[in-house]
């Protein structure tokens, strides 16, 4: 079952998702002993990053027992403002005691000859960590109904590979084009998976995902115990 939860707006969005992570993290290590959070890019998900590190909520957490993994990323040289894990670190990991053998960050241009090799990588990095059930994944929902790097009618959305866990996306319609990704498989072997959008813009693939339409990435992605679609008022228009 999808819960569905409507801010006002995409700050809103931001702080209360941000809030949110914080208390997962803070749960999952005192339950578990560890945390494994995958994070998201985009306007939404950097900003709750950036929420969060604000927040006396980042001074509870222990950030020693805390894994960091990213749902996508940009195949572009390390440095690049387009990649995900630098957007990350300027809004929240440059300032917490994160160690960092436990910031898995997706490969970059520089250094792998191409996506397959960083998506080989990534996925021995997930084996070599004993493949953990992440305890949150976070994906954004693009304005065409994309979570992740995988796009509606694309390859990467319609087949999977490295054993259903990580892929490179090649010709992605949203620039840059070579991208490597989580596949949905891999997405849906967390506990949680929350999906952030704002804007009205993304009013009708939120409609369309919640109904369950097949053809878009935002209507496949699933917790194994709980879904969450933390939406503002603009994008729950069309509900």
């Amino acid at each position: 079952m999808r819960r569905v939860v409507v801010y006002a707006d995409a700050q809103a969005v931001a702080d209360a998702t941000g809030a949110r992570l914080g208390l997962l993290i803070s749960d999952a290590v005192a339950t578990r002993g560890v945390a494994h959070v995958v994070l998201t890019g985009g306007t939404v998900g950097t900003e709750l990053l950036r929420s969060l590190a604000s927040s006396p909520l980042a001074t509870l957490i222990d950030w020693m027992s805390v894994h960091v993994w990213w749902g996508d990323e940009r195949f572009v040289p390390a440095g690049d403002p387009d990649r995900n894990e630098l957007q990350a670190q300027h809004a929240l990991l440059s300032s917490v005691p994160l160690p960092e053998e436990h910031i898995h960050r997706m490969g970059s241009a520089d250094a792998f000859s191409s996506a397959e090799a960083a998506a080989v990588s990534y996925f021995a990095e997930i084996l070599g960590q004993d493949s953990p059930e992440w305890d949150v994944v976070l994906v954004g929902l693009g304005p065409d109904g994309h979570v992740a790097s995988l796009f509606p009618s694309h390859p990467g959305f319609t087949s999977s590979g490295m054993g259903s866990h990580v892929i490179a996306v090649h010709d992605s319609p949203k620039p840059p084009s070579t991208r490597v990704s989580l596949t949905i498989a891999s997405i849906n072997r967390a506990r949680e998976v929350w999906v952030v959008a704002a804007g009205e813009a993304k009013s009708d693939v939120v409609s369309r995902s919640l109904a369950g339409d097949t053809q878009l990435p935002g209507a496949a992605v699933a917790g194994t115990e709980k879904t969450l679609w933390l939406i503002d008022a603009a994008a729950s228009t069309a509900i």
